[in-house]
């Protein structure tokens, strides 16, 4: 057999960091490790090529040399997967469909010949079985979980890893929790299930012979669903790891904000090498956390849990959303005060969307609000149900926020509080500013210290950096450049 696996291109989004990537002369920020991974489960006398439409081009040629395509993607990827599928059936490629876009929304897609849904640790081998048997079915589905301990490692050698910013890994899959518009636990459950720390330092082993040097997500729902396993086993090993290997590689993943009560387990992190952690704040008002089923975020001084985490040597992401039934005419001057006092440099502002499988989604239906399928990316300024507030005050006050907390004036003013107050434990010889990124900060002096209209910002960020934190000039680099990226995306939604 000869197999193609596609991953679908991406829309400019904000975590697409597609003009962030220019800066660096990378094509995409992160690896298909699903297709990596899923690639590893296939007989090894098999023939595998993948091609990532986020770095490559897709030919003719190339569909034609496959007996069949495995596509995965996730919902926002839906426009590119359905031209994929489209140009395959005309040309007679049978098609295999798994992952999140297809798991929760196979239905849309007439031109598949088979769907591997769910996880495909319990759905793939049945489906390798009956096509061996030359009996293979439509649907293949499991409601199962399955023991990801036994996940074979991806095959990184099916790609160029010098055209991505970042390698994955995955630790665990699940989150105990169950907030409202939050489909992980439909895809994932509500119990984490693990690897152990063998399977995740041989995978790290594997990149380091690869040659890679970086950055490391670990792609997890919550990272620290099973806090005490993180803490007796997984960190103390990776500690010794890096220590050994003198710290190849920094990471970062998601987590809730409880991190924040673990002063423990941020210390085991920041000597692990994390450096930077995405957390869902959501909502300053208690009214919408509450309706969201959004607990561990209530009741508690969210700023004062963001900043005990930023003074641990962690970077805070903090994702947020308006919308909600119970937010109130406020909210969008709240979320832009909670943003700027914060100090959360990258703040991703999202409108709700319910994704088919949540209860949000169940709620919404039962109340005649749904209009049509969310699109995946909760920053293109669309709804797919009926708010309670009037929807052009909605996307009025959605787009003040974007407006003005990626404004120069207000980011760069974000970027100076959190390097007052980051405190970095710096490990081995790692350095955030490396010989390979002189380019992107000539790049940015061009672009943004004399063509932008943030020049004035910028150089302020400089010469204040230069003076007060020397230690943290490649981070304020970083973040200029993130700010341009930030700026072009809420430009392009006006």
């Amino acid at each position: 057999m000869k197999i193609l696996l596609i991953y679908p291109k991406y829309p400019d989004t904000f975590w697409s960091f597609k003009y962030a990537l220019k800066f660096i002369s990378k094509k995409a920020a992160f690896p298909p490790l699903g297709l990596l991974t899923v690639a590893s489960m296939l007989p090894k006398e098999w023939e595998r090529r993948l091609v990532d439409m986020n770095v490559s081009i897709l030919t003719e040629d190339e569909l034609k040399w496959a007996d069949y395509v495995f596509i995965s993607a996730m919902v926002v990827q839906k426009k590119s997967a359905k031209e994929v599928i489209r140009t395959c059936h005309k040309l007679g490629i049978k098609v295999v469909a798994g992952g999140p876009l297809f798991t929760t929304g196979y239905e849309e897609f007439e031109d598949v010949d088979h769907f591997v849904l769910d996880e495909a640790e319990n759905t793939l081998p049945a489906f390798l079985e009956d096509l061996k048997n030359g009996c293979g079915q439509h649907i293949y589905s499991s409601k199962e979980w399955p023991d990801i301990g036994k996940t074979p490692r991806p095959q990184w050698e099916l790609i160029n890893m010098k055209h991505y910013v970042t390698m994955s890994i995955q630790y665990s899959r699940g989150c105990p929790y169950n907030c409202e518009f939050c489909d992980i636990i439909v895809l994932n459950g509500h119990k984490p299930r693990t690897k152990g720390k063998d399977q995740i330092l041989g995978e790290l082993e594997i990149l380091y012979k690869q040659g890679w040097r970086g950055g490391v997500f670990f792609v997890d729902d919550n990272f620290i669903g099973n806090q005490n396993k993180l803490k007796m086993e997984i960190l103390p090993s990776l500690i010794n790891w890096m220590r050994e290997k003198k710290y190849p590689f920094y990471f970062f993943t998601e987590a809730s904000i409880n991190l924040s009560d673990d002063k423990e387990l941020m210390q085991l992190m920041v000597k692990a090498g994390f450096r930077r952690v995405f957390i869902g704040i959501e909502s300053p008002n208690e009214a919408s956390l509450a309706e969201c089923n959004k607990r561990l975020n209530r009741n508690r001084d969210l700023i004062s849990s963001v900043k005990t985490i930023q003074e641990s040597g962690l970077e805070v992401q903090g994702g947020f959303i308006v919308g909600f039934d119970n937010d109130p005419p406020s909210i969008f001057e709240r979320q832009i005060s909670f943003i700027q006092r914060s100090g959360i440099v990258t703040a991703m502002v999202g409108l709700l969307n319910a994704p088919r499988g949540t209860r949000l989604y169940d709620r919404l239906k039962k109340e005649d609000r749904l209009l049509k399928e969310a699109s995946g990316d909760n920053t293109d300024c669309s709804l797919n149900f009926v708010p309670k507030m009037n929807t052009e005050m909605l996307l009025n006050g959605y787009k003040k926020i974007l407006n003005t907390i990626y404004s120069p004036k207000h980011y760069y003013k974000r970027v100076i509080a959190f390097l007052k107050e980051y405190k970095p434990k710096h490990l081995g010889k790692e350095s955030y500013f490396k010989f390979s990124y002189f380019k992107a900060f000539f790049k940015s002096i061009w672009l943004l210290g004399i063509k932008g209209k943030e020049r004035i910002h910028y150089w302020k960020l400089i010469f204040w950096t230069l003076a007060k934190r020397p230690h943290f000039f490649g981070i304020a680099i970083s973040f200029a450049i993130y700010g341009f990226h930030f700026r072009k995306i809420v430009r392009n939604l006006n």
